[in-house]
């Protein structure tokens, strides 16, 4: 986001087009706040004083492979008086262990995601669910239950959501049956919330697994330290235990005390099997740390989805912390190298503070942002240098223009956006979206 005292605010995404609906996400709740995002953002945009251009990327990456933006910051500088930074977390964790990135059947969660729910970026991603009965997710947040989830959820049910046509395509020749969600440590450190646990367990004819005595040891060594939302979490667990039915056709397993090693593969290159390294807690409460036993298992497996957490990507005119991975600042104010402020530059969100958080504790961030550039505004501080007469969006527009790039306005993209729902309603379902920015843009030709 940029302002300028002449036209503010201007959002430009870093994506391609606007947030898109999807099934799975990370949970109903999330979903829910995710919907009243999109319905906050069309009232916002309702404001003669907002102007949105999309289908525009702002910022080189500083990567060996990045392709060249549409816009550099220094294209924005004299014609704002402020810049807020908010693109998020753009790339996945590697494992870093042997044949994660060479064989067919490893993928990072984030992908898998991107691609059943349409988004454009993702839609080359080779996704075969027909040569295996048997997935690892290793994480156990709330993505990697979401992974589980769209794998063992009935398809009936999954072709009511707006998932892509594509995605159910592949779902209809799925073989998967069992999904093993691995993690480091143990039952008291998963990242996953109560809410997409109990959807978990809601899972017709779906068997849950996972080790009782484990999860009453670590419970009782805990005793009263718990907090009251862990405690609830625990509960679910163990009722989760108690209820299972066995014998279902599906199922699904938390392991833990369990970290990846490396892959196994067949002659053909397709994933095999995981190997993974046994590990022992040790450590106080809230910093245990998972320390390698030295023993070692081996576990079978067609498929394997990483999901281990995000990391934000700097971008070319902006101060950027590589250990970190967030643009450093102070209280949503960027600061150089020197721990100086840059006047009128901010942050806000994972890329402020890191990739921890859903909707809810993203829009508390970004308040506190909002807050800091109004009380810098009304107490004149200073802002980005150009121009005394800065004219915000439209000498922007007229730079892209120049250039044959084709932007989208929000007008446009609401023009898009009533298409997939209209294609969706045709298929009696909320949505059907398009999966590339040629047909989006085709809608408006």
């Amino acid at each position: 986001m940029v302002w300028s005292a002449s036209a503010w605010p201007l959002i430009i995404l870093k994506s391609s087009f606007a947030c898109k609906s999807h099934a799975g996400g990370e949970g109903e709740r999330e979903r829910e706040r995710e919907s009243n995002v999109i319905n906050t953002f069309d009232e916002v945009a309702e404001n003669p004083n907002f102007t949105f251009i999309g289908n525009t990327s702002v910022g080189t990456f500083i990567t060996p492979d990045a392709k060249k933006a549409d816009l550099e910051i220094a294209d924005l500088l004299p014609h704002y008086d402020a810049i807020l930074l908010s693109y998020g977390a753009h790339e996945d964790r590697l494992l870093g262990v042997p044949n994660e990135q060479s064989l067919k059947g490893v993928m990072a969660a984030r992908s898998f995601v991107g691609f059943y729910n349409g988004l454009p970026l993702e839609q080359a991603l080779d996704v075969d669910l027909s040569q295996t009965e048997t997935a690892v997710v290793i994480g156990q947040g709330n993505v990697a239950l979401d992974v589980a989830r769209i794998l063992l959820t009935p398809l009936d049910e999954l072709k009511k959501t707006d998932l892509t046509e594509k995605m159910v395509k592949i779902l209809e020749k799925s073989r998967v049956k069992h999904v093993h969600v691995i993690g480091r440590r143990g039952p008291l450190e998963v990242a996953f919330t109560s809410k997409e646990l109990r959807e978990m367990l809601q899972l017709p004819n779906t068997t849950f697994h996972m080790d009782k005595g484990l999860l009453a040891s670590e419970m009782a060594r805990a005793g009263k330290a718990l907090d009251r939302p862990r405690k609830r979490l625990m509960g679910l667990l163990e009722k989760g235990i108690k209820e299972s039915k066995p014998d279902q056709p599906k199922s699904w397993t938390l392991q833990f005390l369990r970290s990846p090693l490396g892959f196994q593969g067949s002659t053909d290159g397709q994933l095999k099997a995981i190997e993974l390294g046994i590990n022992r807690l040790e450590g106080e409460d809230g910093r245990r740390n998972a320390v390698a036993t030295g023993e070692k298992v081996t576990q079978e497996c067609g498929l394997a989805f990483r999901s281990i957490g995000y990391k934000s990507v700097g971008i070319q005119g902006v101060p950027f912390d590589e250990r970190k991975g967030i643009v450093p600042n102070q209280d949503g104010k960027v600061i150089d190298a020197d721990q100086n402020i840059v006047p009128g530059m901010y942050a806000s969100g994972w890329l402020k503070r890191g990739p921890i958080g859903v909707i809810a504790s993203t829009m508390v961030d970004a308040y506190q942002t909002a807050d800091t550039i109004v009380a810098d505004w009304n107490g004149n501080q200073p802002m980005l240098n150009g121009s005394e007469q800065k004219q915000g969006h439209k000498p922007v527009l007229e730079h892209l223009h120049s250039k044959g790039h084709k932007t989208v306005s929000y007008k446009d993209w609401k023009k898009i956006e009533q298409k997939e729902f209209d294609h969706g309603a045709k298929a009696g379902k909320p949505r059907e979206k398009f999966l590339t920015v040629e047909e989006m843009l085709k809608v408006l030709d």
